[in-house]
């Protein structure tokens, strides 16, 4: 049964046509889509949005490889308890039970914004499990030290962050916009399914405390971030938007600088949202990552023909 929402156009079945799959973790039940068969991707997404950043990927793989991707305890689909920590720790434990209920031995991860810390804390502990990464903007390090988010990140988690989140939607409706890109423009119904996925104050507690584990949870990505070279030699994707005003280029210099196997595309008209604002692409890039090398060289022998 999926949850009821304030909205009735929410979730557009047309923009998001996935069958819906739960599964109780413990806190609360985590809402997935589960499309296709083949060899399985597991995309982790951040704030303020949901697996619905991820629909334009599962299109265009779906038919060769099984998509996963779960949401967040608190977003989306999946419950929002008004009593759960909604920790980063926490969801990165709820991602571990996840995979392990599901069955997955080994997949490729993608991650995106806070999905970076909670999806390879999993793969920092189980490299074994990881095929390959995809990384589309995000960190793994603590930002206590970053000037610009030393500015802001307080402001966003005190009295004046909590009434602009909870009671004025302010990540979904002013955030998300601000930080698109001018690739492909936000489109009303688009920006509607982020914004109709918290209606009430209450269903908006994840995305507050994400504002405030910025910097609150500094001492636990110091933690992922020293045991990084578990995950350094895993071949990699990386995803970039250029026009990110939170997580641009100097964000993108410690992966480069950490990964010994990975490829980097940028987009230089992109924001922070690249799975949705460059889906098409960033799908089309994922496909060429995946495809086993016979598939790559057949492919390149025949656009020489």
């Amino acid at each position: 049964m999926e949850r009821r929402s304030a909205s009735a156009s929410f979730p557009d079945r047309a923009q998001y046509p996935f069958a819906a799959h739960y599964l109780d973790v413990g806190p609360g039940r985590l809402h997935y889509l589960d499309e296709g068969e083949g060899p399985p991707i597991v995309m982790v997404h951040g704030t303020p949005d949901w697996s619905f950043l991820y629909r334009k990927l599962v299109h265009k793989l779906s038919g060769r490889y099984r998509c996963i991707a779960p949401d967040n305890l608190g977003f989306g689909l999946s419950d929002k308890p008004r009593d759960w920590t909604y920790r980063v720790a926490d969801h990165a434990r709820n991602f571990a039970t996840f995979v392990e209920r599901l069955g997955l031995e080994r997949f490729t991860l993608v991650v995106h914004d806070f999905g970076g810390p909670i999806g390879l804390s999993y793969a920092i502990e189980h490299p074994e499990r990881i095929e390959r990464l995809v990384i589309f903007n995000t960190w793994l390090w603590s930002l206590r030290d970053d000037p610009s988010i030393r500015r802001i990140a307080p402001v966003m988690a005190g009295p004046i962050g909590r009434f602009l989140y909870l009671r004025l939607n302010f990540s979904p409706r002013v955030v998300l916009r601000v930080a698109w890109g001018k690739h492909a423009p936000l489109t009303p119904p688009v920006h509607r399914q982020y914004v109709d996925a918290a209606p009430r104050a209450q269903d908006r507690l994840g995305m507050w405390t994400f504002a405030r584990e910025v910097l609150d949870a500094s001492d636990y990505y110091a933690g992922l971030w020293k045991r990084r070279d578990q995950i350094k030699d895993l071949p990699t994707l990386l995803l970039w938007g250029m026009k990110d005003p939170a997580f641009g280029a100097r964000f993108l210099r410690p992966f480069e600088e950490l990964f010994t196997n990975a490829r980097v595309v940028r987009y230089p008209d992109v924001g922070h949202f690249v799975p949705d604002e460059a889906g098409d692409e960033s799908a089309a890039e994922i496909e060429r990552f995946l495809a086993p090398p016979d598939v790559t060289s057949e492919q390149a022998e025949l656009k020489e023909i």
